[in-house]
């Protein structure tokens, strides 16, 4: 189960999500319905109808009847604050995480570099594939993306480790949540 402090950030992202789209909305002279806003924030319709109440409670949306059935959100000066506000928290939360990711990655490719293994093969795409190419070049190692995630045994050698951007374990592939999100996992020794 989430923690409450990830199920929060979730939750401060989906909302942050919702007052970027009313801003932008208001740039292209586009009127946006809560089933738009559900669905660009990946939220029921029922929760952004929550949230929309509560943000116009708070004075950060104003609701605009256009005719019977059909809803104008706009921010007001308050809620473009906030706007800015949680831009600005949401920028300061994704640089944290950035550097605690180099650093984790950074440690795993020195730690195979000790191990004696010269390539990492990444299989698949991530969104931090970046910092992992950084990290082998700064260690010496050659780093190679791979769109091939099956027949792994021609990618596999001695000298290779093979980690998957994503789904299931199967040695020898190391996935990049382990490295990430479970640093104490040792899955290569200095033998």
């Amino acid at each position: 189960m989430p923690e409450a402090g990830m199920i929060d950030s979730i939750l401060a992202d989906n909302e942050l999500v919702i007052l970027e789209s009313i801003y932008a909305s208001l740039k292209t002279d586009r009127s946006l319905t809560q089933r738009d806003l559900a669905q660009t924030s990946g939220m029921s319709l029922g929760m952004t109808n929550v949230l929309l109440k509560r943000f116009a409670e708070k004075g950060w949306v104003m609701l605009r009847k256009l005719n019977s059935r059909t809803m104008q959100y706009v921010l007001t000066p308050v809620g473009l604050q906030e706007l800015a506000h949680r831009a600005y928290r949401y920028f300061q939360r994704t640089t944290r995480n950035l550097s605690k990711y180099k650093n984790l990655l950074e440690a795993f490719v020195s730690t195979i570099k000790l191990a004696g293994k010269k390539r990492l093969v990444l299989l698949g795409c991530s969104d931090i594939d970046f910092i992992l190419e950084y990290s082998c070049e700064r260690y010496g190692m050659l780093f190679v993306k791979s769109a091939l995630t099956e027949k792994l045994e021609c990618l596999a050698d001695e000298y290779t480790v093979l980690v998957a951007a994503e789904g299931p374990p199967h040695p020898p592939v190391i996935l990049l949540a382990d490295i990430l999100f479970r640093p104490e996992a040792k899955p290569v020794s200095a033998e």
